[in-house]
């Protein structure tokens, strides 16, 4: 008997059409309908969840998505791929396996030529995504990114290139491959919790209307005299997140600006490299080191890049917890973990 896989699809290049003059972004239910491979494969339902860009993408949407796949996976459905444009996939994916609660897999997936183009490779990422969730051996992995023929875990995806087929790629390789149509796995990553991180702690629109979540980036540049930063004092911000230097250092100037932030609301230390731990105790004695950030109250985000790290800061934040609570939940991602 086939199994039960809900697509979910929000649009992207996998949809995208030049029709009449214009763009044009399907539901992709005639498309998955066509590929006789998929009818063979699974006893699939699709479901047009949102149609936009995934770069107008907002918190909401991500949380309401991560609701109805709970709803889903809680059901018959035995797997369930996501499909959206690419821009925004690695954070979609990590934001699901934040959120999600089920040991049924889910894969996230999407294309970076559309149906219009020559070697257009959505429908073979499609049905790769499809085969992923299917099988059996793909339990408990957590949230997926399905991609080139390659499955990869959503704590450590990244996309590397914005044109390639070949666009995504993970600091630990990926969890396996397809081999002849069959996923092949070859480790399973550790799972990361945050107890009292849950779907049902938002309304409908994604965010709780007294508490409004906002939490920009700060790249720190070369040379940087910190005028930007201090920008971020008067600003209506409920926290930031700094992608340093290296391992996690700055200019002299910020130092005492990045105190003043972090005595209002926390404020995340992540590394613009956006691979590797964060260094916590190699460097010290001079304003700007990884350990002087620290003494100022800045928090560490582990293995975390910036946008991962700006993502479990608002779903923290959006379901109220403290600056302890908040400082244990990126503990979890630091290697005093382990």
């Amino acid at each position: 008997m086939l199994k039960k896989i809900s697509v979910l699809t929000l649009g992207g290049t996998i949809a995208y059409t030049w029709k009449n003059g214009g763009p044009q972004i399907g539901d992709l239910t005639g498309f998955i309908d066509s590929l006789d491979e998929v009818k063979k494969e699974a006893d699939i339902t699709v479901k047009a969840f949102r149609q936009k860009s995934s770069s107008s993408m907002v918190i909401s949407d991500i949380i309401g998505l991560a609701a109805e796949i709970q709803s889903l996976l809680e059901g018959e459905t035995e797997g369930v791929v996501v499909v959206q444009g690419t821009d925004t996939i690695e954070e979609t994916a990590f934001a699901l396996e934040m959120l999600l609660d089920s040991e049924k897999p889910v894969a996230v997936t999407g294309a970076m030529r559309n149906p219009d183009m020559r070697g257009a490779d959505g429908p073979a990422n499609l049905l790769a995504a499809i085969r992923t969730v299917s099988c059996s051996r793909c339990r408990e992995l957590g949230v997926m990114v399905v991609f080139n023929d390659a499955i990869y875990p959503a704590l450590y995806v990244r996309k590397i290139h914005p044109q390639s087929t070949e666009a995504f790629a993970a600091e630990c390789g990926p969890l396996g491959y397809l081999a002849e149509g069959k996923p092949s796995i070859r480790m399973k990553p550790l799972q990361r919790r945050i107890p009292g991180l849950a779907i049902n702690k938002w309304n409908v629109d994604g965010k709780r209307p007294d508490q409004p979540v906002s939490v920009p980036i700060y790249a720190v540049p070369v040379g940087d005299d910190g005028k930007l930063l201090k920008c971020a004092l008067d600003c209506k911000i409920d926290g930031l997140v700094l992608e340093a230097m290296g391992g996690g250092h700055t200019p002299s100037e910020l130092v005492e600006t990045l105190k003043q932030l972090a005595d209002k609301m926390p404020v995340v230390l992540a590394s613009r490299i956006g691979r590797g731990d964060m260094l916590t105790g190699t460097y010290a004695g001079y304003p700007g080191s990884e350990t002087s950030l620290l003494s100022k109250g800045l928090i560490s985000s582990g293995f975390l890049d910036g946008r991962k790290a700006r993502l479990l800061l608002i779903l923290m934040l959006m379901s109220g917890f403290d600056m302890d609570g908040i400082r244990e939940g990126f503990r979890i991602f630091s290697k005093e973990c382990e």
